[in-house]
């Protein structure tokens, strides 16, 4: 029986990474999760380490500007910081998440042997959370596997919201599989997730911005948000283009987290 995930090493040579963390950022509500992924790879100047590729991919290519065929893809990058105090990244990023159930617990898993691998004990998804308007200020709330590190990130000063039952449904997607696998496979991990609006179309962009804001304050990378411009919004409008049709239940659209209360939730 052929591997249901086909992972390709795209480095020459794999890097030996201190103490390395995972950020994850997939397509999702307002795609607020790969705007931030996105974000880091583009200002870390991150190198590509691995690519992912699945018969389990929705049934479809984009055409690029060229105007030939590309393929969606999942990505892992690396930033080595060469700096004893500051530990090594892993950045997870994609055009798509896996479609079905299955598919998406099996790729959260072979990315946990990944992590393995590289001593990564550690990881942090990103997110959103449909609103049924667009919030003026978004907020950030965190949820985790680890009671600790849980703690970490909702001291004061870091700019999250840590009572987040009763607010949010499940968490669908990797961002959620992760936490939950992670916890089984013995690594730690918080899930941010950035309020934006919930339509479909919506790029979260400010959400996207409120979260990167809480992990400068934990890993002070450095990052200038005011690159956050014109120039990522617009890739960020073509990877909608890209994906109207996946905007079901199921789809990478509805990945994220949506809220319970009926007077602030969006259902598509």
């Amino acid at each position: 029986m052929e591997k249901e995930w086909q992972i390709t090493q795209e480095a020459k040579e794999l890097p030996k990474l201190y103490d390395p963390i995972l950020i994850e950022g997939l397509p999702g509500i307002g795609n607020v999760g790969k705007i931030t992924a996105d974000f880091l790879v583009e200002s870390l100047e991150a190198v590509k380490l691995y690519s992912f590729f699945s018969y389990k991919f929705p049934h479809s290519v984009f055409v690029g500007v060229s105007s030939l065929v590309e393929m969606p893809k999942i990505e892992i990058y690396y930033k080595k910081f060469n700096n004893p105090k500051k530990r090594d990244l892993l950045i997870l990023v994609g055009d798509i998440q896996p479609i079905d159930e299955e598919s998406c617990w099996r790729f959260c898993d072979e990315v946990i042997t990944l992590l393995k691998q590289f001593k990564c004990d550690e990881i942090v998804t990103t997110g959103g959370i449909g609103l049924q308007q667009v919030p003026e200020k978004p907020r950030v709330y965190c949820t985790g596997n680890d009671p600790k590190l849980f703690k970490d990130y909702v001291q004061k000063g870091m700019g999250t919201e840590k009572d987040l039952f009763g607010i949010v449904g499940p968490i669908v997607g990797v961002s959620g599989v992760l936490l939950g696998l992670g916890k089984k496979k013995g690594i730690k991990g918080v899930g941010l997730l950035g309020e934006t609006f919930g339509h479909p179309m919506f790029l979260g962009v400010k959400g996207a911005q409120e979260v990167l804001n809480v992990i400068e304050r934990k890993f002070h990378y450095g990052l200038d948000l005011k690159k956050m411009n014109k120039d990522i919004i617009e890739v960020e409008k073509d990877l909608i283009k890209k994906t109207q049709e996946w905007t079901a239940e199921k789809s990478a659209a509805g990945a994220g987290a949506k809220t319970k209360k009926k007077e602030s939730s969006y259902i598509g």
